[in-house]
């Protein structure tokens, strides 16, 4: 019996909330069926952010949880016993379309199963974005991830249509992809996400925009599962600063494996699998905005792992201490960054405004900086934290209290 719109709206949006590419995680599971409003997970509308920092609302679906390649992490494996759907690519615009004149939705994620072989797959989704842009004058934000086997002329075309787009890195390691996905290929995964880079740069030169308005603007990013196998954080945030300097991602995006019943090939999960991702992410935006090496982000633990109690610059400071108190009147920025509960914004402020006046522990607290997370690591006019520093039990301050286990 065929499905109906709704029924495949709502199996396809509920298959792509896997795709971490738009989406938050790290919450609780809640949702309306037994009353109230609202969902935590499930169908369809995710949240992104746009580069002027707006939140923008889209619609995200897979265009079809059908898939040729077999792979052991993937939850739309061939092997896997879930119910299945498609959308035409006719369907799929219209759905966008009407999201959005109901004021739903800014624009679109669309991903797909490999359906056929890529290229079809690709031409599918290229076809959505060109229908949207070119026949409906679709002025909305359009994210695609692209198949990476797909041909480079088809990659290209959807560069022309969509803001940006995604080829998933898959696992952190060559021998991940191997042994879990072995139909996919790194070396040709790289390529992909090479030659996108060389599109892009060339679409940002001066002479090149005189001949094309547009290409990719919001760049590209990948997406790397997490947990599926005994790789160590250290080496992920590696593979990661890697990608970001050869390709210059615009994100890499950390998805935490959820074991899968059958799943039989995969090794046993790094439990919390959660805690963990939002612990990467910390980790990647040190190296990013902070200036902070991976190897020393990752060396505080001989095995390779971030502490999950403490986030990693507090577990850092905690290492280092002999780099602290820091004199917030008189610190380089450098220094500043590295200062737990000092964000870029808070830093930036502090150099403005020492320039006129010498900060106390109350200007701080203007700048929504948490007090209790600096004062063992800053001097101000007002404040020494004497031997606070030192003290052998200060992670005790700052590690979150143990919890009374549920037994069933």
């Amino acid at each position: 019996m065929k499905k109906t719109l709704r029924e495949r709206l709502a199996i396809l949006s509920d298959a792509a909330k896997y795709d971490a590419s738009c989406a938050s995680s790290g919450t609780s599971k809640r949702d309306s069926s037994s009353g109230g409003l609202g969902s935590t997970e499930g169908s369809g509308i995710c949240h992104a952010y746009a580069p002027d920092g707006r939140c923008i609302s889209l619609l995200k679906i897979l265009m079809t949880n059908f898939c040729i390649f077999d792979c052991a992490y993937c939850i739309n494996r061939s092997s896997s016993n879930v119910e299945r759907a498609r959308f035409t690519p006719d369907e799929v615009v219209w759905l966008t379309l009407e999201f959005y004149r109901r004021n739903y939705i800014e624009g679109l994620f669309l991903s797909s199963g490999i359906i056929r072989n890529s290229d079809y797959t690709m031409e599918q989704m290229v076809r959505i974005a060109r229908d949207l842009r070119l026949k409906h004058d679709f002025r909305g934000y359009i994210h695609l991830k692209t198949i990476p086997e797909a041909s480079a002329a088809l990659i290209e075309e959807a560069g022309l249509y969509a803001d940006r787009l995604s080829i998933n890195i898959e696992l952190p390691t060559d021998a991940g992809v191997e042994a879990f996905a072995p139909q996919k290929h790194p070396a040709n995964i790289r390529r992909s996400m090479g030659e996108l880079k060389q599109k892009i740069d060339a679409a940002s030169e001066p002479t090149y925009k005189k001949r094309r308005k547009r290409f990719v603007p919001a760049g590209q990013s990948t997406q790397m599962i997490i947990g599926a196998d005994q790789t160590t954080d250290a080496t992920i945030l590696g593979s990661s600063a890697g990608l970001y300097s050869r390709f210059r991602l615009r994100r890499v995006y950390y998805s935490a494996f959820s074991p899968i019943p059958d799943a039989s090939k995969v090794l046993p999960l790094i439990k919390p699998p959660l805690v963990r991702e939002h612990r990467l992410y910390q980790a990647d935006w040190l190296y990013r905005f902070y200036g902070f090496d991976i190897g020393e982000i990752t060396a505080g633990r001989p095995d390779g792992m971030l502490d999950l109690e403490l986030d990693p610059k507090l577990a850092w400071a905690l290492e280092n201490r002999a780099r602290f108190p820091v004199d917030v009147n008189r610190a380089e920025k450098e220094m500043l960054l590295r200062v737990p509960g000092f964000g870029v914004k808070a830093v930036q402020s502090i150099l403005s405004v020492r320039r006129f006046r010498r900060l106390k522990l109350e200007d701080l607290q203007r700048l929504k900086v948490s007090l209790r997370k600096v004062k063992p690591f800053v001097v101000t006019a007002d404040w020494t934290p004497v031997r606070l520093i030192d003290r052998a039990d200060l992670r005790t301050l700052f590690a979150p209290e143990p919890q009374q286990l549920v037994l069933l």
